[in-house]
């Protein structure tokens, strides 16, 4: 039995103790396979992969001491969020697999619920409409009620959890300040603008960084692959005049989309995850 996987998302990027807390709690019981932080976002994302009872004990736990760390009422960061815990989704790597990580998100739910007094709104699978986090953060809790749990946190705000299949986060840094420019290219390469499908971007200021950022969640990977979401942005970026300063892979990347990035550039035709040794030993003979 595959492990399930889980992203949990929190609103602190920049200290560097709660950042080290936060991980100690999120991989006591699993295993803490990633650590991603942000200090012009404020904001960390852990990976954790584990068996359904344990990834339940572990996020309740490290959820536990983001309520009691981070006070969002204090909180400034570029990046939106609804609580100490913005999103908590649970992934899982099969299809198949997708009842398993519905039972594991509604214990989360209703533990984080019962034993922290934090609300909680469903989103991904756990909706008819599959609503997404953006549809929360766009000011609907000012009205909607919990899913579980009471109203709002006085410090700790409320927490998304979802279930989803794996997505790839990634974010372009643009060498220059021009706000509105990166949000521009954002609005072409997303979905909703008319872009790749299943691609979600925004457009973001980095001061501490100096930079503007195309932030990106590609949901599909095959459907829309990386290596050409971003040669999307480099090419309207340099349209404007702008140069790319890096990409940015936030959590980690499904091998699939390695492999698909790595056969252009090597021009090997047919080149795909049944072609690549430790999957192929992975997966048996």
């Amino acid at each position: 039995m595959l492990p399930l996987e889980s992203v949990p998302n929190v609103s602190e990027g920049r200290d560097a103790a709660t950042i080290a807390a936060l991980g100690d709690a999120f991989g006591s019981s699993v295993a803490l396979l990633d650590v991603h932080s942000d200090a012009d976002h404020n904001r960390s994302v852990y990976t954790l992969a584990g068996e359904d009872g344990a990834l339940a004990e572990s996020l309740v736990a490290g959820i536990a001491v983001a309520v009691e760390r981070i006070d969002v009422r204090r909180h400034e960061g570029a990046h939106p969020r609804v609580g100490s815990v913005d999103v908590v989704p649970i992934v899982p790597l099969r299809p198949e697999d997708e009842p398993r990580a519905r039972t594991v998100a509604l214990e989360v739910a209703g533990r984080v619920a019962e034993e922290l007094r934090l609300p909680v709104y469903f989103y991904g699978s756990l909706t008819e409409d599959r609503r997404e986090p953006a549809y929360f953060r766009r000011g609907n809790l000012d009205w909607l009620s919990p899913d579980r749990g009471p109203a709002l946190h006085p410090s700790a705000g409320a927490v998304l959890v979802g279930v989803r299949p794996p997505l790839i986060a990634l974010n372009v840094n643009l060498a220059s300040q021009d706000l509105e420019a990166a949000r521009e290219i954002a609005a072409l390469v997303r979905e909703r603008g008319g872009g790749f499908p299943g691609v979600r971007a925004l457009g973001f200021a980095l001061e501490r960084a100096g930079l503007v950022q195309v932030s990106m969640n590609i949901t599909d990977w095959e459907a829309a692959p990386p290596h050409e979401v971003v040669g999307r942005i480099r090419a309207e970026a340099q349209a404007r005049g702008i140069e790319v300063a890096g990409t940015e892979l936030v959590g980690l990347l499904p091998a699939g989309a390695a492999v698909a990035a790595a056969a252009d550039p090597l021009g090997i035709g047919g080149l795909d995850a049944t072609r690549i040794l430790e999957l192929r030993l992975l997966d048996g003979p």
